[in-house]
């Protein structure tokens, strides 16, 4: 299973664990076990057209998945999916 690392802002959708694992061979397997499993979490990442909102960036072991192949990005068990939000705002 991959291990997805969960940003604090969205840990109040996972019992507030800082990190999950979920089965699946891509990406877009991958998070969609994980919302499954904390079907609140969907909103804050999908947008009303079942497409990743633009402010969440998905890394697979630092790796950017726009990058690569995005949803369609091979995951293997040992990786590590982090879960980046955009930060905006300040001077």
């Amino acid at each position: 299973m991959a291990k997805i690392l969960i940003p604090t802002p969205l840990r109040q959708f996972t019992g507030g664990a800082d990190s999950v694992e979920a089965v699946g061979a891509t990406v877009g397997e991958v998070l969609g076990a994980l919302t499954t499993a904390h079907p609140d979490l969907k909103k804050n990442l999908y947008n009303d057209e079942g497409k990743l909102r633009s402010f969440v960036n998905i890394y697979v072991n630092d790796e950017d998945i726009r990058y690569l192949s995005k949803e369609a990005t091979e995951v293997a068990a040992a990786d590590t999916v982090s879960i980046i939000p955009s930060i905006a705002g300040g001077r």
